[in-house]
């Protein structure tokens, strides 16, 4: 997964911990085939101007992660770019979780983990 934002300790929504590995990159030092071959992007939205001026192309599997409060121009923003979606911070994390793993084929899954509810009554 390719996650875009200029602080280099940054989880803009949450994800740690993730067993999805997870690399980071300032919005000027990604590459365009780095941009293009990572399975899932998510751009924070904090580095929104910088991702606009490098012209990258519409692509699936590109998520605005909005850190900041409620922003109503988040979803033209989003729309602009080709986001698939949008995340906040302090939002349930699941779908985003489950969306990391489809785009890794599941590598790095522990469905135990994913998989919420009670257990399952013992047989009679």
């Amino acid at each position: 997964m390719l996650v875009i934002s200029d602080s280099p300790h940054a989880d803009p929504v949450g994800l740690l911990p993730c067993t999805v590995p997870l690399r980071r990159l300032p919005s000027p030092l990604f590459s365009a085939d780095e941009y293009r071959l990572a399975p899932l992007v998510i751009l924070d939205d904090r580095n929104y101007t910088a991702f606009r001026l490098r012209h990258m192309p519409h692509r699936p599997g590109l998520v605005l992660a909005l850190t900041g409060t409620d922003d109503d121009t988040v979803y033209p923003r989003a729309a602009a770019i080709g986001a698939e979606a949008v995340i906040r911070t302090g939002q349930d994390l699941s779908w985003l979780h489950l969306r990391l793993h489809e785009a890794t084929g599941c590598h790095y899954v522990n469905w135990e983990d994913l998989l919420t509810g009670p257990p399952p009554p013992p047989g009679n």
